[in-house]
């Protein structure tokens, strides 16, 4: 199962999207972070009855700002190895490289997981990211795959509901996903789906 390498979508914006072969500077330097104005609230009980979450959508005092560290030896393994799989892409405006989605298949559940998703801080709300997300719907439904999964936090709204504007829902919420201390306060991750088919 494999993405095809070597494809080519053209937009009317004229962005280019090309099957990645190799993870380099450009798309790297395109996991710079995000700076979020509000965040989700997380609300958790558990009992022997019963286990909630809620998240609520809260205005922060002043913005929350990301900023991603440099992927370490094993992460950038790991993305190296998603590059080769054929599913992950770079968007393009001629030779400028302006989005990046790494993405590998799941094949135990046929689902494909987007690590990274990112446009470039200058480019973002013309249509980039909803084009590649689209380009990987149409790959992901063409090989079988049953959903597609992407991996945020309750800091990033804007990526949540950019994730929700293309038919993604949460599905899922982790407290304890980056370290013991990621609830109440700090970042939850939040797994979020689009079924396909």
């Amino acid at each position: 199962m494999g993405g095809g390498a070597g494809f080519t979508v053209r937009s009317r914006q004229l962005i280019e999207l090309r099957a990645l072969e190799t993870l380099d500077s450009c798309s790297l330097g395109l996991m710079a972070g995000y700076v979020s104005e509000e965040k989700y609230a997380v609300r958790w009980e558990d009992s022997e009855n019963r286990t909630t979450f809620t998240l609520e959508k809260t205005v922060l005092k002043r913005p929350y700002v990301k900023q991603y560290d440099p992927p370490d030896g094993e992460l950038l393994d790991r993305y190296g190895e998603a590059v080769r799989s054929g599913f992950s892409l770079g968007a393009f405006d001629g030779a400028v490289q302006v989005g990046v989605a790494i993405a590998d298949v799941e094949e135990w559940n046929l689902s494909l997981w987007v690590w990274e998703f990112h446009v470039a801080e200058g480019r973002r709300g013309e249509g980039i990211g909803r084009l590649m997300m689209e380009e990987l719907v149409r790959r992901g439904t063409a090989s079988g795959l049953r959903t597609i999964v992407c991996e945020t936090q309750t800091t990033n709204v804007p990526a949540m509901d950019f994730y929700r504007c293309l038919g993604f829902r949460v599905e899922g919420i982790d407290l304890s996903y980056y370290g013991n201390s990621d609830w109440p306060d700090g970042e939850v991750a939040v797994f979020m789906k689009r079924r396909l088919g």
